[in-house]
């Protein structure tokens, strides 16, 4: 349970950014917009990991609050590098789709 917090504020982040992206790019200042996205996960992950060692310490692998601060902006970087993958994957003609869709009955 020490570890929760990375993965917890991995997909929060994750979440919001995917949210800030649709909202940012129908923006006639997409571009400023789109470029801040690592700046804001680092901000919201570090709120998130402050938050996280005084309210559920038990889920955070942190000694004090610049640690919690740390691990947490590191975390929300990592929400970025994770849209990254799915971007790049797209670029080589993987595509990757949310979700699973069910078989036609007539194929089984």
């Amino acid at each position: 349970m020490d570890i929760i917090c990375v993965p917890l504020i991995v997909s929060v982040v994750f979440s919001i950014m995917e949210g800030y992206k649709r909202i940012a790019e129908k923006s006639k200042h997409r571009k400023g917009l789109i470029a801040v996205i690592p700046i804001i996960a680092a901000g919201i992950g570090a709120v998130m990991g402050i938050v996280l060692f005084y309210a559920w310490s038990a889920s955070i692998t942190a000694a004090d609050a610049l640690t919690a601060i740390l691990v947490g902006a590191a975390s929300g970087l990592s929400a970025t590098g994770a849209n990254q993958i799915f971007k790049q994957l797209h670029k080589l003609g993987i595509k990757v789709e949310e979700g699973t869709k069910d078989k036609d009955k007539s194929e089984v």
